[in-house]
């Protein structure tokens, strides 16, 4: 039931191979070299094609910045995420400089992930919760306060089938998720 937290500001990014942005891995669960699912946060400078990842789901949602257009979508902060097949590695054109984004992996066939809104309160099932926020907050487990600063994500293995809530100061929670991992596919 214990909680791990982890904040974008104490990742070291390392640059991308196309030199179009910088990665700030957040988490790679189980284990780096074999993960089922992979968080981060990255920043994009350049125009450029997202890396291709086969057999993964991918959640993405721009934070800051003026916004990205994928496929015909234009994303901006607030927005809804957008969930796409990560073999496509979709054209990526930034809308009018640098941003700030969200990014969830999952590989197919390893188990069961869903992604929620955290303007609702949630009851942990499954094997491993976390919650992803952009602009800060509080998250409460099991009588337990935890302040998170912005671009924080806190996770959990085997958590306490015990209400979780998400607090965010009245910004309903634009900028924060829920993700929760089964077993099950």
């Amino acid at each position: 039931m214990s909680w791990s937290i982890l904040c974008a500001d104490d990742v070291s990014p390392q640059r991308w191979k196309n030199n179009g942005g910088w990665t700030r891995e957040l988490l790679a669960w189980p284990h780096a070299a074999d993960w089922t699912l992979r968080l981060s946060v990255a920043d994009i400078e350049a125009d450029g094609p997202f890396s291709k990842f086969e057999g993964v789901d991918r959640w993405f949602a721009v934070l800051r910045g003026e916004g990205v257009c994928l496929y015909d979508y234009e994303l901006r902060p607030g927005d809804d995420l957008l969930h796409f097949d990560g073999a496509l590695g979709p054209d990526c054109t930034l809308l009018g400089g640098i941003t700030r984004d969200f990014n969830l992996m999952h590989r197919r066939g390893k188990g069961r992930m869903t992604v929620t809104p955290a303007s609702e309160a949630l009851e942990p099932a499954g094997r491993w919760v976390g919650l992803f926020t952009g602009q800060g907050g509080v998250l409460e487990h099991g009588g337990r306060a935890m302040p998170l600063r912005p671009m924080s994500l806190a996770w959990c293995e085997s958590p306490v089938a015990q209400r979780c809530v998400f607090k965010d100061e009245g910004r309903a929670a634009a900028q924060a998720w829920w993700m929760q991992w089964s077993d099950e596919a």
